[in-house]
């Protein structure tokens, strides 16, 4: 195998014939995330204080990332173009907008920043659903409301869980964390059960293939506990914050996504 038979196989083949992903390109992606995470975050300490109020300033373009991905997923797009709203290549184009929105509304109003910043976001968001609304039927409408009462009781218990055996990981941003791997989770759950869906990511696929996709729930309920009981011991509170704010982003991103292109039937 040359490079170029390599590179199609585990790379472009992926995304053009939507095989999900392989050990291979899961690797790399992951490779690149953290290269990305850490210059991010080099870059972001120095100007802005990354609290809760950044986090939420991002949620509208997660929210845009999400529904933009369910714009390929209705067949709107065709390739090559499409091939550029699939993951992982959607992130670096939403990636594109947010990055110089954001350095824009830092130099417009650096105390307020986040006001114009999640504006922008949320204009993107709404026109994006918008479009989805106008030009698709609903067709399970239970999808929604189903997964967001499964993670919102899970948060629920560890809202009260947290406030009662661990103070430590008892607060806003730990449960945001928390919500966001619950829903997808739920998603997750819901689309193979009931709808006929299959998972893209390799450990996933192995877990649901091994037990099925109830697995998915308790999987991500001890993974996240273990991880935001490690977390929120850390002292540096911008890293601990901005770690936690990928955590958001990897976990609400799918997590929408799957619920609105199940909703849609696409």
């Amino acid at each position: 195998m040359n490079i170029w038979q390599f590179i199609k196989k585990y790379y472009i083949d992926s995304i053009v014939y939507k095989t999900g992903y392989n050990p291979v390109n899961t690797a790399t992606w992951a490779v690149i995330l953290i290269i990305a995470v850490y210059l991010l975050y080099k870059w972001l300490v120095k100007r802005i204080r990354i609290d809760e109020r950044f986090i939420y300033g991002n949620i509208p373009f997660i929210i845009f990332g999400a529904s933009v991905r369910v714009v390929e997923d209705a067949g709107f797009l065709k390739p090559p173009i499409s091939y550029f709203f699939m993951t992982p290549l959607i992130e670096f184009l939403v990636f594109a907008i947010a990055l110089p929105t954001l350095i824009l509304s830092i130099k417009l109003r650096k105390d307020r920043y986040w006001i114009h910043y999640g504006l922008a976001g949320t204009i993107l968001a709404v026109a994006t659903l918008i479009l989805l609304l106008v030009n698709l039927k609903v067709k399970n409408w239970f999808v929604f409301p189903t997964a967001l009462a499964m993670a919102s009781a899970f948060t629920l218990a560890y809202h009260f869980g947290t406030a009662k055996f661990a103070k430590h990981m008892h607060n806003k941003l730990s449960e945001m964390v928390f919500f966001a791997h619950m829903l997808d989770a739920s998603a997750t759950f819901l689309g193979i059960q009931f709808l006929g869906y299959w998972e893209l990511h390799v450990i996933p696929r192995l877990l649901i293939s091994n037990f099925g996709p109830w697995i998915m729930i308790p999987a991500k309920v001890i993974l996240f506990l273990g991880i935001l009981y490690v977390l929120d011991k850390e002292e540096d509170e911008s890293l601990k914050n901005f770690i936690k704010f990928v955590l958001v982003v990897l976990g609400l991103g799918p997590g929408l996504r799957d619920s609105l292109r199940m909703t849609f039937g696409v």
